[in-house]
């Protein structure tokens, strides 16, 4: 069978660049309550407040650059079939070279209509900043490409049908606490090749199976690429 590599990305991918979470700080993104920017409900309150967050973030990444972890995994892609399935709204897995990265929480690079009937059509943004005179051909105020807290994950099932494919699966940087994304662990086959990469990668709740990697993602990569090149 030909290797399949799926690489599982969380925000410990993107902290080596210098992008924050709410994580880091109880429930605090950036001195914000992510319950005030990262819900629909807050979007039907104050949709400038939040627009304004995300125009804050999406500057942050912008002045930001992929690391060595992202650079690692898109050689690899050169040489492998590899497909990364990220938590991160950022674009960095692309800007390092990636070419098959499915964002199961959005892309901060891009907009949606904030019609809640509309079809799932994105719009790229120019630039750092939406704003509200931004709208969709049918008339509705764009809102950022962003899977917010209460929301569905309409990729799901798509990284679903991915995982079930892999003989080499490789989570790098996520607590695997986030659900229903931590889920995908339980949908990789039995006989795959897995690896955790964390510097708390022994403290995560995972199956045996796995090979845990207490270190940095663009660490801990080099050890994986080691162990998957012929």
């Amino acid at each position: 069978m030909k290797p399949k590599i799926i690489v599982f990305s969380g925000a410990g991918m993107s902290a080596e660049s210098g992008i924050n979470t709410f994580r880091d700080s109880n429930g605090l993104w950036e001195n914000y309550n992510v319950r005030d920017v990262a819900t629909p409900e807050a979007w039907v309150q104050n949709p400038d407040l939040v627009t304004r967050f995300y125009n804050e973030r999406r500057e942050n990444i912008i002045s930001t650059k992929p690391n060595s972890a992202h650079i690692a995994i898109a050689n690899l892609g050169k040489l492998m079939d590899v497909c990364v399935i990220t938590q991160n709204i950022d674009d960095l897995h692309e800007r390092a070279g990636s070419q098959k990265v499915l964002h199961l929480h959005g892309n901060i690079r891009f907009s949606k209509s904030s019609n809640p009937k509309a079809e799932e059509k994105y719009y790229p943004i120019h630039g750092a900043s939406l704003d509200a005179k931004d709208l969709c051909p049918a008339g509705y105020r764009l809102r950022p490409h962003v899977v917010w807290f209460g929301e569905a994950v309409p990729m799901m099932s798509e990284a679903i049908g991915l995982v079930k494919q892999a003989t080499h699966f490789i989570v790098i940087g996520s607590s695997l606490e986030v659900y229903p994304a931590a889920g995908l662990v339980s949908f990789c086959p039995e006989n795959a090749k897995k690896w955790i990469v964390d510097p708390k990668a022994h403290e995560i709740e995972i199956h045996s199976s796995f090979t845990c990697i207490q270190k940095p993602a663009s660490e801990g990569i080099r050890d994986v690429i080691q162990a998957i090149k012929p």
